[in-house]
């Protein structure tokens, strides 16, 4: 008889909080990379709006749609077996109206097979995040570098660098909790504003660029691995360089193939 899988919950999340074991997340597409995510042990994966970047060749999130994302989560989620999958909310998918926002979540867990989803935002979505959530739906928050706003912010760029940011970022932080969130990424802040924040919530947070007092840790997988070299944030630590290995090996087949190395002789008799 096959092995249980036990799958990551959103409470467990908290448990590991209370008992200080790091959470480990990263960024997933399609089912095969669940899979091998999966099997690595990674707890979170993030269907993240970062597709439209290193997937369909965009400069920024912005243009990424609720289908775009749906046709991805879909995938990812038939390949995770133990992991948490949760699906980005992408840009102006839950900004018009709580209803909008409900019903564009619904379709992510119900059709889209993800476990919880993930908004953009402080104070400004706290309410359509306890909206959420009370209709069964569980929202991980982002707070910091907010992707989705880059032309509002004018690139990415570090903030809530100064001391009425940092306050205003600990008082969004508070409001996500109070609505209810299960878990906060924590973007391009300074390590001792994450700190604070990590120390002060009993939701978990998970940083990116955010020091290492974070509860976890997220990247962006084909930054992690080397897949995707147009930009390479400095906070990203590269664990292999898979996408040159990709490029030596396509020339191989390449060369194979042209000097009649491959297929060999006698191959398909």
């Amino acid at each position: 008889m096959a092995e249980t899988v036990k799958k990551v919950r959103t409470v467990d999340l908290k448990e590991r909080k209370r008992r200080r074991e790091k959470i480990a997340m990263l960024t997933a597409y399609d089912a095969t990379m669940a899979r091998l995510m999966d099997r690595a042990g990674i707890d979170i994966l993030l269907v993240g709006d970062s597709l439209g970047m290193v997937i369909l060749g965009h400069d920024s999130t912005v243009p990424v749609t609720l289908d775009d994302i749906l046709h991805h989560t879909r995938a990812v989620a038939r390949g995770a077996q133990r992991a948490l999958v949760v699906a980005d909310m992408p840009f102006l998918s839950y900004q018009l109206n709580d209803e909008e926002a409900l019903r564009n979540a619904g379709r992510l867990i119900q059709t889209g097979g993800a476990s919880a989803v993930k908004m953009e935002g402080g104070q400004s979505i706290a309410g359509t995040a306890r909206r959420l959530v009370e209709a069964g739906i569980p929202v991980m928050g982002h707070l910091g570098l907010l992707p989705q706003h880059v032309h509002q912010l004018g690139g990415y760029r570090r903030q809530a660098k100064a001391a009425r940011e940092a306050e205003q970022l600990c008082d969004d932080a508070r409001a996500l909790e109070e609505a209810g969130a299960f878990a906060i990424v924590l973007e391009s802040i300074p390590t001792d504003l994450a700190h604070a924040v990590t120390s002060e919530l009993t939701i978990p947070t998970i940083g990116i660029g955010a020091g290492p007092h974070c509860d976890g840790q997220v990247l962006v997988s084909y930054d992690a691995f080397g897949l995707f070299d147009d930009f390479v944030p400095p906070f990203v630590k590269q664990y292999a360089q898979l996408g040159q290995t990709m490029v030596t090996a396509a020339q191989a087949f390449a060369d194979d193939v042209r000097s009649g190395r491959f297929p060999a002789s006698g191959e398909g008799k």
